[in-house]
């Protein structure tokens, strides 16, 4: 992979990682359709550059993460947080393996942009408008439904926003806890994957494989900061459109996304 292709993915990681569309399947149908090897490194860089989109959302909403007064706020991302950790944890070769499958992450694409087509009539008397209001059990179960993103092809945004949906937020509120949510969760994941995980095939450390050499040193600061700078756009082009067309315009999307994708690995790949 070299520094073009790195910023190719970095956008890509940008635009769809707060979309309810699934960045994961779009970052695998990028790699795949430019012919950028899945070596260690790729696989890190995928998974490292989520944090320029979380300093995305700590830019957006840095009044909210600064605000050291609100302590509930932060014990209830903490609770959130946790059965990803522990599921993740548990199931984190699992997940590695069907990422090298790209016909059920397609097929899962399809299926929640079905969802997605009707969950506005599903969910039409929100209670909850403000983050103040969550209470931690609903934070907490709005947890368990981002788990559901450890399917690739799911969503970590379109599980937790219909999860909080489901906990009666407005769109609105739970695109935001969303937003909110993301930060610890891939923090950790980052985290995990730069300083703890040792990967298969060159068994070095994600560290090591970012510190090997100059270029691969420049791909991820670069792609962190591109990510960062799309994900801020995408985010408050996000908000606009819920605001105003709902979820219905990205379950379409879904569905034309993960069919498209569905013909090409079936026959062009």
């Amino acid at each position: 992979m070299d520094l073009l292709k790195a910023i190719l993915i970095a956008i890509v990681e940008g635009l769809t990682e707060y979309l309810p569309v699934s960045s994961t399947a779009h970052m695998i149908f990028t790699s795949s359709y430019f012919g950028i090897q899945e070596d260690d490194f790729v696989k890190l860089f995928q998974v490292s550059i989520q944090f320029g989109a979380i300093l995305a959302v700590v830019a957006l909403y840095w009044k909210k993460f600064f605000d050291f007064s609100k302590f509930n706020f932060f014990i209830k991302l903490a609770c959130a947080v946790i059965p990803a950790l522990v599921l993740g944890k548990l199931f984190d070769d699992k997940i590695e393996a069907i990422l090298g499958n790209p016909i059920p992450i397609a097929v899962v694409l399809i299926v929640g942009g079905v969802v997605l087509l009707f969950i506005d009539n599903y969910f039409q008397n929100p209670t909850i408008t403000q983050e103040e209001d969550i209470t931690i059990k609903k934070a907490v179960t709005i947890g368990f439904w981002q788990c559901l993103a450890m399917m690739p092809g799911t969503s970590r945004s379109a599980a937790s926003i219909i999860g909080g949906m489901q906990q009666g937020l407005s769109r609105h509120a739970a695109a935001e806890f969303s937003f909110f949510l993301a930060v610890p969760t891939m923090l950790a994941v980052t985290c995990y994957s730069v300083f703890l995980k040792t990967y298969e095939h060159s068994q070095m450390k994600g560290y090591e494989l970012i510190l090997q050499s100059k270029e691969t040193i420049t791909m991820f600061i670069v792609g962190n900061l591109v990510a960062f700078v799309v994900a801020v756009l995408a985010i408050k082009f996000f908000i606009g459109i819920i605001k105003q067309y709902g979820f219905k315009p990205w379950g379409w999307y879904r569905i034309i996304a993960g069919s498209f994708l569905l013909i090409y690995f079936s026959y062009f790949k």
